[in-house]
């Protein structure tokens, strides 16, 4: 066995996670999955809370519930968008709505997960995922402190 292969990107333990669902039961599941990969999660069960929470917390991803049809998540998305694009959106859904899928990857999810999903597939979305944001947020870390030296030079 190639140990490469093996090796998996893991979630940073204590990432900060928002998860705004309407759903409860569907919250609830979610929870469980994203707290069993050792992130810290702050729930809302309400989409307006949850905008509260976008602008006054550090989250490193956002979870949201789709909603129904009309997609009442998009709010979320785009809240999430105009507060700090770099910041992923994954977007579940308990069934495939085409429709909502493509908004929500042209709004600028990282994903859209619909059910029947697993918890296995949250908690490897968020794998893919952390890798990717470490290295924007290290990058961005790296830039800010060439242009601090810059201008104190």
């Amino acid at each position: 066995m190639n140990p490469a292969r093996e090796r998996r990107p893991e979630v940073t333990p204590g990432w900060a996670v928002l998860l705004v669902d309407e759903d409860l039961e569907q919250l609830e599941f979610v929870r469980g999955v994203i707290q069993g990969i050792g992130c810290a999660v702050q729930a809302c069960n309400s989409y307006a809370e949850g905008m509260h929470q976008l602008v006054s917390g550090a989250f490193n991803m956002i979870v949201v519930g789709q909603g129904s049809r009309n997609f009442e998540g998009r709010c979320i998305l785009e809240g999430a968008s105009e507060f700090n694009r770099r910041l992923p959106v994954v977007v579940v859904a308990q069934h495939l709505e085409m429709k909502c899928y493509l908004e929500a990857m042209q709004l600028g999810a990282v994903d859209y997960v619909a059910e029947p999903f697993a918890g296995a597939e949250i908690a490897r979305v968020m794998r893919n995922w952390a890798p990717r944001r470490q290295a924007l947020l290290d990058a961005e870390r790296r830039n800010s402190s060439l242009t601090s030296e810059r201008h104190l030079a």
